[in-house]
């Protein structure tokens, strides 16, 4: 058990012991409010009520044995106080119980990320580095080893030009180094363009190599899992993987690789990424802070604690022994990436972070776009926590802090309570309990410890303060499709396994002579997102109900910016007019 192990340990109590204390001492906690509010639950007596109201034995009822409106609202009371109040009351305190675990997450990963940036801690504290001997890597030279580079692609005909001259401009010794083209296109035309740019580069000199397959079976993992199996891929110590998108500095090999060469038990070097395309609208904004929470809190917090984090999928290099000592890439879920790191983790594998490093990529553009992708990475990580707990929980090359970390941390709080408890509390719960005055909702639960949230989350983002707004409506629009992500994972409901690419765009583009695809007339469901439509509705209805009825909280406010949030994404506005760019 290493010291960054037991100093990450040391840090998590201390977040949960402040947490706890803060709330102790204000007064915030208190859990000794009823259960079963509005009296006892006695569903016996109220279901004989009510079927006295409609045989005419009740004594409410009128003289002509109808059903007067006073007794039907107060047969709503009833069962109000008595049946959906008290049920109500559980997921509220399920809830609470959930975002204590999210805050003490949020919060130690904070205090992590804020620690490194404070006293400058670089990955070269505690990992060898070195240049690699050696004056011009030009001439070549036995010192140098051999680097394999991985580019899946799948009908990617507005980037495949600039990831595949990135990656052939890479420093490095043309006879160490070999690019692998893995296309697992379906179009004629955009498959013999790929193709012809392969062997433009082979002309001057590249050792590229161009791979397709019969069939995309396993999609990307078994696209990776076939270039593996070449005769020369066998020959490369490590293995550089990046995405169609992605276009990597010249340099990225020279300052990755030194990593694996000095430090045999490392088995993954992960870059940031850079996008291209972050201000092109309020979508790709507001995207751009909540990849940069991930990259600059969660996985630098992972790094400099217990070397474990996910493989992002891209802008990474592998050392590929520990791939094949990790089983290999499988398909057995649509994140591939983590899996691979999951089980390279569990063989005693560690992983470096190197922030300072930045990958060039591009965001989705479309709000349907990114739905696509969040669902695939929400319904993967939940899916592949229902695969690997048990794996996990017995493996015998890892510290029981580490497993701790990897269980609760990484699976059960960020994958699985984190979209669930967001969507039920604040588009469920929340706007249902205006109706319902008997339900009790704890003012730390559903103020402090969002406020809680968004302080951690704009430290980090002090130069987007403005956006936060639009990024907590965006957020919890989002919810919505992360928990029906995150349950269809977990329970392997419909659609559990689906994998969509997510289409680019390719903003850096410009060699007019190659035509783009021909644009299709979008059909009114290609146009109009429905589930949002519908939410939206809902949480109107709650909004006007509040207004109108004004009981003892008032929420009407909140409600109709999240009904017009949920609107403006239902109909596709992401905010790309002139004056949002």
């Amino acid at each position: 058990m290493e010291a960054a192990e037991i100093g990450g340990a040391l840090l998590f109590a201390l977040a949960a012991a402040a947490a706890l204390f803060s709330a102790v001492s204000t007064g915030a906690v208190d859990f000794s409010h009823p259960l079963a509010v509005g009296g006892r639950v006695d569903f016996q007596e109220t279901i004989s009520w009510f079927i006295g109201i409609f045989d005419g034995s009740s004594s409410s009822s009128s003289a002509a044995g109808g059903v007067s409106l006073a007794e039907v609202y107060e047969l709503w009371v009833r069962v109000r106080g008595r049946v959906i109040a008290p049920a109500l009351q559980v997921a509220v305190w399920a809830c609470m119980v959930m975002s204590v675990m999210l805050v003490v997450e949020a919060l130690y990963n904070c205090v992590v990320s804020l620690g490194v940036k404070a006293v400058g801690w670089r990955p070269e504290w505690r990992f060898k580095w070195e240049p690699l001997a050696g004056d011009d890597e030009e001439k070549g030279g036995a010192h140098y080893p051999m680097v394999l580079v991985q580019i899946p692609m799948y009908n990617e005909l507005e980037v495949y030009k600039l990831s595949i001259g990135a990656a052939c401009e890479l420093q490095w010794p043309k006879d160490r180094i070999i690019v692998q083209v893995l296309d697992d296109s379906t179009d004629p035309f955009i498959k013999n363009l790929v193709e012809l740019e392969c062997e433009s580069w082979a002309v001057k000199g590249l050792n590229i190599k161009y791979a397709t397959r019969s069939s995309r079976k396993g999609f990307k993992a078994g696209a990776l899992k076939k270039g593996m199996e070449c005769d020369y891929a066998k020959q490369c110590e490590y293995v550089a993987i990046f995405d169609a998108d992605f276009q990597p500095e010249p340099d990225f090999l020279l300052r990755t690789v030194p990593f694996f060469v000095h430090n045999p038990e490392v088995a993954l070097v992960q870059a940031r990424w850079s996008f291209v395309n972050d201000t092109a609208s309020l979508l790709t904004r507001v995207q751009k802070m909540f990849f940069d929470y991930h990259f600059k809190v969660e996985q630098e917090a992972g790094s400099a604690t217990f070397s474990f984090f996910s493989f992002n999928g891209t802008a990474g290099v592998w050392r590929t022994s520990a791939i094949k000592e990790a089983g290999g890439w499988k398909d057995r879920t649509t994140v591939e990436d983590m899996d691979l790191a999951v089980r390279a983790t569990l063989k005693g594998w560690k992983f470096v972070y190197v922030g300072d490093i930045r990958v060039k990529s591009e965001l989705p553009s479309t709000y349907k776009a990114y739905c696509r992708q969040q669902f695939r990475w929400s319904c993967g990580g939940a899916h592949l926590f229902r695969k690997v707990a048990k794996d996990i929980l017995t493996a015998k090359d890892v510290s029981l802090i580490k497993k701790f970390h990897m269980l609760y941390s990484f699976f059960l709080v960020r994958r699985v309570v984190a979209p669930t408890v967001a969507c039920i509390l604040y588009n469920i719960i929340l706007p249902i309990s205006v109706m319902i005055p008997e339900l009790f909702l704890p003012v730390w639960g559903i103020a402090y410890i969002p406020t809680v949230l968004l302080v951690v989350t704009a430290i980090r983002h002090p130069k987007n303060l403005h956006i936060l707004p639009f990024w907590i409506l965006f957020e919890s629009v989002m919810t919505m499709h992360r928990m029906r992500a995150a349950l269809s994972g977990l329970f392997e409901l419909s659609e559990f396994n689906e994998w969509v690419v997510t289409k680019k765009t390719g903003n850096n583009f410009e060699d007019s002579e190659v035509p783009l695809l021909q644009k299709t007339r979008k059909r009114l469901r290609d146009r109009v997102n429905f589930r949002e439509i519908v939410f939206s509705a809902f949480l109107f209805f709650c909004a006007s109900y509040n207004l109108v009825f004004t009981g003892k909280t008032s929420y009407y406010f909140n409600l109709y910016l999240q009904g017009l949030a949920f609107v403006c994404l239902g109909l596709n506005f992401t905010g790309t007019c002139s004056c949002c760019q």
